[in-house]
């Protein structure tokens, strides 16, 4: 329990501090890595992605190739799980 709590506390850290600004898209999407903080269990654990966090990513689909350019958030968001996750949640993993 406490890696888990270790890990988690790291992930947010980790994600405010590259992301406390505000990018927009294209498509007026504000790409705010901390909006997909309700996959948060999903990712840490083995529990299904929840409704919001289905929502969130859907939402957050045209920043993807945004923080997958980013090295730091790379190692987050191009993992095994977060691609189980983006298929579980039915939205389109990018090919940036």
């Amino acid at each position: 329990m406490h890696r888990f709590s270790f890990i988690s506390l790291c992930v947010v850290g980790l994600v405010v501090v590259l992301f406390s600004g505000e990018t927009r898209t294209a498509e007026a999407v504000t790409c705010d890595l901390l909006e997909l903080s309700p996959c948060l269990a999903a990712i840490t654990s083995s529990k299904p992605p929840s409704s919001t966090c289905c929502s969130k990513l859907t939402e957050q689909k045209p920043c993807f190739c945004q923080y997958l350019r980013n090295p730091t958030m790379k190692q987050f968001v191009n993992t095994p799980k977060a691609k189980r996750i983006a298929t579980t949640c039915s939205v389109e993993y990018p090919q940036c």
